[in-house]
């Protein structure tokens, strides 16, 4: 559908088309006829006449497609399609297609398939764009910056802080969505009630070549109804949606006309607006939220799919599918566009200092207070500081500028305040730099944990 295509990647689109999963679903079938014949539970030519049809483009994909809804499942027709068409070349051999195999087998085990081909899009745009933060990061140090809480002025913090607020998450969810990718990407097989009852004695050599062949770890026991571990996946996509969706949020806040302290890449008719020539909208960021925007709500979805009666469910498998997929789009579309910004994005180091400036030096009242506080106690400190920051907001000039007059006529003590703490009170630099300092070890961590994850590229 056209509007929820914006909520994804092309890529991703390619990944869940028709055509790929139903490809997918073709390759297990030719896996279990390979491995069937393996255990000698199927005459190898049949086996043989089963694989060599196994291609989607040699069925028409969308006729499928549509078929699905009346039989409740995509495995139903194309199972049916194929047994017609192996029937047509080979009789004999038309009778062991699917054999021992449940519908959810092969529907379960092409999402895997499918997914494992999802986080690979996901990985590989993720560590470009943590590459990206970190690169950021290590090329502007001690640069004041205005930290914001409550959508109001607070303290300087640098923009080295900012940055490795944003990566820190998002390395996190490149490390989880690979552990929980292992974990969660497994072999489905396990026939009509997840016993294998089809394949006898040697069920545990078939499930063992299947899982070989398709490169996907077979399961304790079939999974039809235990979607914890799958849901994990799907859980961790949904943390990394957020993740994006909080440094989207953040980014499009900054690069407001009236903040222009970061923005997105210039470009012809990047952002334009169509009634008004001066705008340049925030594409980007807009991209990344409304990919987003919809993650809670398949988070959810999958969750109220879990409650599955007895030993396959009713009608949760199929919800859960359209889900999933959607989940993974909203998480590549916003990784994708968020590259975009961050490839080369506007950083007005002046904006950012001028706005600390702008302040008037209320951002060290709480330096001023934890200073004040053990010589003059807190009632006389409070009553002080508070009087300050009135009359700055009044205009009657900066913290600064009042506190020197405060000493001149004595209302504050000349022995309340050294020289050097005065000075250090409103050096915003030396406040950015021991900001700074607090990530500067764990830049270089993150550095060493990025080329780990570019070191081993996602099996």
């Amino acid at each position: 559908m056209l509007f929820e295509a914006f909520l994804s990647s092309a890529a991703m689109e390619t990944v869940f088309s028709p055509a790929a999963v139903v490809q997918s679903m073709m390759d297990v079938e030719a896996a279990l006829a390979r491995a069937a014949a393996g255990a000698g539970l199927i005459p190898a030519p049949a086996a043989q006449a089963i694989v060599s049809l196994c291609r989607a483009e040699l069925y028409d994909v969308q006729a499928l497609v549509a078929a699905a809804p009346r039989s409740g499942s995509l495995a139903l027709p194309m199972v049916q399609r194929l047994r017609e068409t192996v029937a047509l070349f080979d009789p004999a051999a038309a009778v062991y297609v699917h054999r021992g195999a449940s519908a959810q087998d092969l529907v379960d085990t092409a999402m895997a398939m499918r997914s494992r081909e999802a986080l690979r899009l996901i990985d590989d745009d993720l560590q470009l764009l943590c590459g990206q933060l970190l690169d950021l990061a290590e090329r502007h140090g001690a640069v004041p910056l205005l930290g914001r809480t409550m959508m109001q002025p607070a303290q300087v913090i640098s923009l080295r802080f900012k940055l490795m607020n944003w990566l820190m998450p998002l390395l996190r969810s490149a490390e989880r969505l690979r552990e929980q990718g292992r974990e969660s990407l497994q072999l489905q097989l396990g026939g009509a009630v997840g016993t294998l009852d089809g394949f006898g004695d040697r069920a545990g050599e078939v499930l063992e070549a299947v899982s070989l062949e398709l490169g996907l770890p077979a399961p304790e026991m079939a999974w039809h109804t235990q979607r914890d571990r799958w849901l994990r996946l799907g859980l961790e996509v949904g943390l990394l949606c957020g993740n994006l969706g909080k440094l989207a949020q953040d980014f499009a806040l900054m690069a407001q006309a009236e903040i222009d302290e970061l923005n997105e890449p210039p470009g012809e008719g990047y952002g334009a607006c169509t009634t008004m020539p001066h705008k340049k909208n925030p594409v980007a960021a807009l991209q990344a939220l409304s990919a987003v925007q919809r993650a809670p709500q398949r988070v959810s979805g999958l969750l109220a799919c879990m409650a599955q009666e007895h030993e396959r469910g009713l009608g949760q498998q199929q919800a859960e599918l359209a889900d999933w997929s959607g989940l993974m789009g909203s998480a590549h579309a916003a990784v994708q566009a968020l590259t975009r910004a961050m490839a080369e994005p506007v950083v007005r180091v002046d904006r950012m200092r001028g706005h600390v400036l702008d302040r008037q030096g209320l951002v060290a009242s709480e330096r001023l207070e934890l200073l004040l506080l053990p010589r003059l106690g807190r009632q006389r400190t409070g009553a002080f500081v508070r009087d300050l920051i009135h009359r700055v907001r009044q205009g009657q000039g900066t913290l600064e500028q009042l506190l020197d007059a405060a000493i001149d006529v004595g209302d504050l003590p000349a022995t309340a305040l050294t020289s050097a703490e005065l000075k250090g009170l409103f050096d915003i630099d030396a406040v950015a730099a021991q900001a700074d300092g607090r990530v500067d070890e764990l830049m270089a961590r993150a550095r060493e944990r990025l080329d780990a994850l570019a070191a081993q590229p996602l099996a």
